[in-house]
C-alpha cells in the first residue's frame, strides 16, 4: 500500500466505504461505474467506462487488496472502494517462458493449475483464484502439453466459495441491508 494512502488512512479513519463503483473484467480491465451506469444494472452486463489512464491505473493496482470476507477492494485514500469482478479478482498474464503476473503486474509462483467445464483456465498462487487472461491460454495449453502443469478439473459454480472471494460486493451489501417494510 502507497505511504500516502496510509497517512491518509489515519487522518481519516471513518470514511465510508463505497460499493459498485469500480469493477474489474475477464481481461483484468478496470472500469468506472457511475450512477447511471450502476441504475442499467449490476456489472458485468453494465460495464461503465474503461480506464485508460496509466497512473491511475497503476495506484490502483498498488493498492488492491483482500477484506476478510473476501471482497476485493482499492484502498483510495481513506476510502476503501470494493470492486465488482467478472469473473476471478485476479487475472494472469503467462510471458513467453512461462513466468506468470498479476494484471497489476506482481510477478508470482502459482501452485496449481484448474480447468472448468467450460475450458477456463485458471491459476493459483498464495491461495489466490486467478483466471488466465485470454491472450495466454494458447501458451498456457502448451506449458500444459509440455508437461510444466497438470491441470486439474473444477466446477466454476463453486469457484468462489471454494477460494473465498466475492464477486460482487455491491450486491452482497444489498443482501444484507434490512428492508424498508423491517
Amino acid at each position: 500500500m502507497d505511504d500516502i494512502v496510509k497517512q491518509a488512512l489515519a487522518k481519516w479513519p471513518n470514511v465510508p466505504d463505497c460499493y459498485g463503483w469500480l469493477a474489474l473484467d475477464a481481461r483484468g480491465r478496470w472500469f468506472l461505474r457511475d450512477q447511471a451506469t450502476q441504475a442499467c444494472g449490476f456489472f458485468p452486463s453494465s460495464k461503465g467506462s474503461l480506464l485508460q489512464h496509466e497512473k491511475l491505473i497503476d495506484f490502483i493496482g498498488r493498492n488492491y487488496e483482500v477484506d476478510a470476507r473476501g471482497c476485493w477492494y482499492f484502498q483510495n485514500g481513506p476510502q476503501r472502494v470494493y470492486v465488482e469482478l467478472e469473473d476471478t479478482p485476479v487475472v494472469w498474464r503467462v510471458d513467453e517462458d512461462g513466468s506468470v503476473r498479476t494484471h497489476t503486474g506482481r510477478s508470482v509462483q502459482p501452485q496449481r493449475c484448474l480447468v472448468d467445464e467450460q475450458g477456463h483456465v485458471y491459476l493459483v498462487a498464495d491461495g489466490v483464484l486467478g483466471l488466465v487472461h485470454t491472450q495466454d491460454v494458447m501458451r498456457m495449453a502448451a506449458l500444459i502439453e509440455a508437461g510444466r502443469w497438470e491441470p486439474h478439473e473444477v466446477c466454476s459454480a463453486a469457484l468462489e466459495a471454494q477460494f473465498r472471494f466475492v464477486r460482487s460486493p455491491q450486491q452482497l451489501v444489498a443482501d444484507d441491508a434490512p428492508s424498508a417494510a423491517a
